[in-house]
């Protein structure tokens, strides 16, 4: 983990989407993150230890699904397929299918595996399955304050988390979709899927794919935009969750039945065409009980670094 220093920052953006507004200054205590998302060799251990079953390797309820199929209350996740021609931006569920069978072990369904890959992030992961590897581990989600936070790596404000240029001396920063999404991706950064932890540059708190390979939960229940109040609260380190989940309800999908949290940072299906959201400020809704090929987790500890205890105790000698 890395010691992210307490500090003050201006949160969301101006110039892109709506719910990332609006832009107002917040305050975060120091803390620990994860310097890379959760890797399917660490869930492995997590699972090996405790039997944990995921959320997509459990039947679904009916009663939560009005109109499912049968098919789509089995054990399984959503995976994206490439169409193989011209799509609107806007059609994602040509895209997007539930896949009897993913889940994190197979996180592209039946055939694919994570066992190959060790070192890349862990998919497949709904909250609860996130909330519970944490717990397991001492550690906890991140706010969306302290994920964005922690992103930005103390660069204010700049639109990416190394600065304001997409692919800076022409090479690729992070792993996403380059080329006309969904159609056609260049493969410019290497990866067509997710990619090892640390394959590229950490950024100024050296940590790894804060932007980019896959989506993060984060413990905040979504709002359409950034409340007023979030202008003069400072995060403690007991605060888990802002907002409530009543709130976290799309009016726009009334037949989803489950609340949403924040998920940050963008994945490698992100592309500047279509959900151009590999950027700190960029947030989105997702329904908890969602498994998906590319959205993963990495936690947080909110506790003082030596530092901070030596200079407490320091304090408190003087006092004394």
């Amino acid at each position: 983990m890395v010691w992210i220093p307490a500090g003050t920052f201006l949160m969301g953006s101006k110039h892109f989407y709506p719910e990332e507004q609006p832009v107002h200054r917040r305050h975060v205590d120091g803390f620990w993150m994860d310097r890379a998302p959760v890797t399917n060799e660490q869930f492995s251990e997590f699972v090996a230890t405790t039997g944990y079953v995921t959320i997509a390797e459990r039947p679904r309820f009916p009663a939560d699904y009005p109109g499912a199929t049968p098919d789509q209350l089995g054990p399984g996740g959503y995976v994206f397929t490439q169409p193989t021609g011209f799509m609107e931006p806007d059609s994602a569920d040509t895209w997007w299918n539930y896949m009897p069978g993913a889940q994190w072990r197979c996180p592209l369904g039946p055939g694919s595996s994570a066992m190959c890959r060790p070192d890349h992030p862990v998919v497949q992961i709904a909250y609860e399955d996130a909330e519970a590897y944490a717990a397991w581990a001492g550690k906890a989600l991140p706010t969306e304050a302290e994920w964005e936070y922690a992103a930005r790596g103390g660069l204010e404000q700049a639109v990416f988390t190394w600065g304001n240029a997409d692919f800076p001396d022409g090479r690729a920063r992070a792993n996403t979709w380059q080329g006309c999404f969904p159609i056609r991706n260049l493969l410019l950064d290497g990866f067509e899927e997710t990619s090892p932890v640390g394959s590229f540059p950490p950024n100024g708190f050296d940590l790894f794919d804060m932007t980019g390979n896959v989506w993060e939960w984060t413990a905040d229940w979504y709002h359409h935009r950034h409340t007023p109040n979030d202008t003069t609260t400072t995060l403690t380190p007991g605060e888990l969750r802002r907002g409530a989940p009543v709130e976290s309800f799309n009016p726009l999908e009334p037949w989803q039945t489950f609340p949403r949290k924040v998920i940050k940072g963008g994945s490698y299906l992100c592309a500047p065409n279509h959900n151009f959201r590999y950027r700190p400020a960029a947030r989105q809704p997702e329904p908890i009980d969602t498994a998906i090929c590319d959205l993963g987790f990495r936690c947080v500890t909110r506790v003082p670094d030596s530092t901070t205890i030596a200079t407490q105790e320091s304090h408190e000698g003087l006092a004394g």
